[in-house]
């Protein structure tokens, strides 16, 4: 097993189904050890708890949107340049810039499959 492959993942979306969309992708791809967050907050304290080598987030979330879950992860020291891909259904050129601006590492659009989101881990890790 690659040691991409055995990181500890965190999936926050405020949608259960789109989360448990995205484990199933994840656990396809060879992903086992992953958690889930409900929003950024819940999202930010397990960041406190637990060290996660690659984070997925969807953009739009209340009360803490996942722009405002990056700048929050990005603010500690330890996340500072982990992995974090967003997933949205919105790309538009302001908010790619604005995440990009806030560290964003790549994004996914939705829908999306397995074989798109292991191109874009093969972007973000190279071949594992």
């Amino acid at each position: 097993m690659s040691e991409v492959l055995k990181a500890s993942v965190l999936v926050v979306d405020d949608y259960k189904t789109m989360r448990t969309i995205v484990i199933t992708l994840l656990n396809q791809i060879g992903f086992t050890e992953i958690d889930e967050a409900g929003d950024g907050g819940e999202a930010l304290e397990k960041l406190k708890k637990k060290k996660y080598g690659l984070i997925f987030s969807d953009w739009n979330m209340v009360p803490i949107t996942g722009i405002d879950f990056l700048r929050g992860a990005r603010a500690l020291p330890e996340y500072k340049n982990t992995p974090f891909i967003m997933i949205t259904a919105e790309t538009t050129i302001e908010n790619l810039t604005q995440a990009k601006a806030a560290g964003v590492t790549n994004y996914i659009a939705k829908p999306f499959t397995a074989k798109t989101l292991k191109e874009k881990l093969e972007k973000v890790f190279g071949q594992f």
